[in-house]
């Protein structure tokens, strides 16, 4: 694999180093159901675990999402926790927060010690800067994500989006689109390679869906740091079970490189 110029140590955890991380996300509903979650992926040893907090359902209450992700970090041991909140027009669930209050909760999780990653889109522009500042702050790595659900854009465009997220500050880049070809598929590894060469940062490239599996597996091999697999509930279209992904992995990663 392709090591970004600047590899990122989260904990005991090196993203972008010789070989992709494997993320498990944790999608439940209430604090029980995080949990639980939380127990079941730690068991499988991945080297990531993402909450996905926009399925909780009590995302209003900040002190309660603190409270729960400190719970989380006990269970999790010195396993990274990465936090994303995603609204429904950015391929998430409903969630009845403004982007200030959401802003607000960020602050209010990273203060709480138990976060150590931030997931925030890219096209929110002129806020990013406020997020920069926070995640500064309290010492919490900041993701900056383009997704696209509706299709893949060109190799050009997909660069560009992992250049500008260098640029804005990012730790760790990430691009996730959706196919419509094989064509697409190879769009989207051609884009990683030719970024991991221009931007000095660690990239997560996916090609999402069905179609686009095989990066899931094969992405490290063209520059993808961290892939996501299901833990116990898959958050995105293609997620592969993380004992499917770490077995094609330990293949992938010895023969092809």
């Amino acid at each position: 694999m392709a090591i970004a110029k600047r590899a990122v140590r989260v904990r005991n955890v090196l993203i972008g180093g010789d070989e992709p991380c494997i993320c498990a996300p944790v999608v439940g509903a209430d604090a029980k159901q995080v949990l639980e979650e939380t127990r079941q992926i730690t068991e499988k040893k991945p080297h990531l675990i993402e909450w996905r907090a926009d399925f909780f359902e009590a995302i209003r209450d900040e002190q309660e999402v603190a409270a729960t992700s400190r719970k989380m970090r006990a269970i999790a041991g010195d396993i990274p926790i990465l936090f994303t909140v995603r609204s429904e027009q950015e391929g998430g669930q409903p969630i009845s927060l403004t982007e200030e209050e959401k802003i607000r909760l960020f602050e209010t999780v990273c203060e709480s010690g138990a976060i150590d990653l931030l997931d925030y889109e890219l096209a929110h522009g002129t806020r990013i800067p406020i997020v920069r500042e926070l995640t500064s702050r309290y010492g919490v790595r900041l993701v900056l994500s383009y997704h696209n659900f509706d299709h893949t854009p060109s190799k050009e465009e997909l660069v560009a989006k992992m250049r500008q997220a260098e640029q804005c500050g990012a730790d760790i880049a990430k691009a996730a689109v959706m196919p419509k070809t094989r064509g697409d598929v190879l769009t989207l590894l051609q884009a990683t390679e030719e970024a991991r060469k221009e931007v000095d940062i660690p990239l997560i490239t996916m090609s999402m869906g069905a179609l686009g599996a095989i990066t899931r597996l094969a992405g490290g091999l063209f520059g993808s740091a961290v892939t996501f697999a299901v833990g116990r509930q898959s958050s995105a279209p293609g997620q592969i079970p993380i004992e499917d992904v770490r077995t094609a992995l330990s293949v992938i990663m010895t023969y092809g490189q």
